[in-house]
């Protein structure tokens, strides 16, 4: 920059920068920003304010670029050169969030008499005596061993091939301090990884719930399955064996995410299984039992929606209820949709359910889907839903695949529909009834 340039503009010295431009830029691995371990203010009601980098003047950049980084190992934060020649160098003591520039005089601004006179900057360390004897052997020069101040502590003074002064300091209650944060973070990433562990058990075990074996049943090809959001969740689907070649599809959603809604998962899994015998002559009874065993043992706003259908592979017939969940859907060959709409209102928040239980049919040709809120509420970058639209034309693209690689393929168009993270369990079961028995 001219001396008219500068004239014209009429700024400080440390404004003369904000007209330059960076032409190459060597960072080293980190990002200043990165590199502040001390965290920030939750509550976002003042301007987030922290110190970010001292000046220090040199005549030589890459000489004491190689005195900070390879004789005290710092750290290079940015290595910038600009349009004007200059170059502005950004170096960092391992720990801690402070930014230490190496920065040449500008000529014709009188800076040259900051060199060797920038300050003194004192850095922290828990033993003053092992920095001082590391250093010292790559060559530091150090105008004052390690001392007793009378406030306490060990100090000792350095000094940079311009002659800047740096001081080293140490104190008890810094070293206790650190060996307090040391012990704290082992414990915690400890705590981390057995819940991770615990979390890993949960999964493995939540995983023997979904149904480890499909019943063969004449005349129907079917399939499920949970892509689940977190490692363990809510979502649960099974195939129910009911005597007499029949079968029972369930499909539920629990209310919640995570361990809570796994844990209840769980509960209405035991509670359909064990009180499924009564299931094929009295399906009303069945699911007021269950309803009234999920009121009972969970917390009173502990909820599940639920969808049961029973297939009989004889007739053909389809006996459905669904309890407050997504509506079932059955795609005829003819294209046509039929909705298998809700019967009565969730299991588990009162303690009686009047659930009606309705009839239609499967016939040769004909698909069931039972779908959880995960497929039909994923979202798109645009925030458009898959929505029961994507679903039926899915449907109708892949009818003619088995159901096991037509539910893959629904999935599939799922994920990709919706690129970002997934919120939701994604949970399908699809149900093809081929040709008469």
């Amino acid at each position: 920059m001219s001396e008219d340039d500068r004239q014209h503009l009429d700024v400080q010295p440390e404004s003369i920068w904000l007209v330059d431009r960076i032409v190459s830029r060597a960072a080293g691995t980190e990002s200043a920003f990165l590199r502040d371990g001390s965290g920030f203010r939750l509550d976002g009601k003042d301007p987030y304010l922290r110190l970010h980098f001292v000046s220090i003047y040199v005549s030589d950049q890459e000489r004491s670029l190689h005195f900070f980084v390879d004789l005290l190992g710092f750290s290079l934060i940015s290595d910038s050169h600009f349009a004007s020649g200059r170059r502005w160098i950004e170096v960092a003591p391992p720990d801690g969030a402070a930014i230490l520039t190496l920065v040449k005089p500008i000529p014709g601004l009188n800076q040259d008499h900051f060199v060797g006179n920038s300050g003194m900057a004192t850095f922290l360390t828990e033993d003053v005596e092992a920095k001082y004897r590391e250093w010292s052997g790559r060559g530091v020069s150090f105008s004052m061993p390690p001392q007793t101040p009378a406030w306490g502590g060990t100090y000792c003074a350095f000094h940079d091939p311009d002659g800047n002064t740096f001081a080293l300091a140490g104190f008890d209650a810094t070293t206790r301090e650190l060996d307090a944060r040391r012990r704290a973070y082992a414990d915690r990433i400890e705590a981390d990884t057995r819940a991770a562990r615990e979390l890993e058990i949960a999964k493995q075990v939540q995983a023997r719930l979904f149904p480890q074996r499909l019943p063969p049943v004449p005349t129907l090809d079917y399939a499920g399955l949970c892509i689940q959001a977190r490692s363990v969740g809510g979502d649960y689907y099974d195939f129910l064996e009911l005597g007499s070649g029949r079968l029972a599809l369930v499909l539920a959603d629990i209310a919640g995410k995570g361990i809570a809604a796994s844990l209840l998962m769980a509960n209405l899994q035991a509670n359909l299984r064990s009180q499924c015998a009564v299931a094929a002559d009295d399906p009303q009874r069945f699911l007021n039992s269950v309803n009234r065993l999920l009121f009972e043992n969970t917390a009173e706003n502990a909820y599940a929606t639920l969808f049961f259908a029973d297939f009989d592979p004889r007739s053909g017939c389809l006996r459905y209820a669904n309890c407050g969940h997504l509506p079932g859907l059955v795609l005829r060959p003819d294209g046509t949709i039929e909705r298998l709409d809700a019967t009565c209102t969730v299991v588990g928040l009162f303690d009686h359910l009047p659930c009606a239980v309705l009839e239609n049919r499967l016939d040769p040709g004909d698909i069931l889907a039972i779908y959880s809120d995960g497929v039909t509420e994923s979202f798109n970058a645009n925030g458009e839903e898959f929505g029961e639209a994507g679903l039926t034309n899915a449907l109708m693209c892949h009818r003619s695949l088995p159901a096991e690689r037509l539910v893959a393929a629904i999935v599939e168009e799922v994920k990709q529909f919706a690129t970002g993270t997934q919120f939701d369990d994604i949970t399908l079961i699809i149900a093809k009834r081929s040709g008469a028995l």
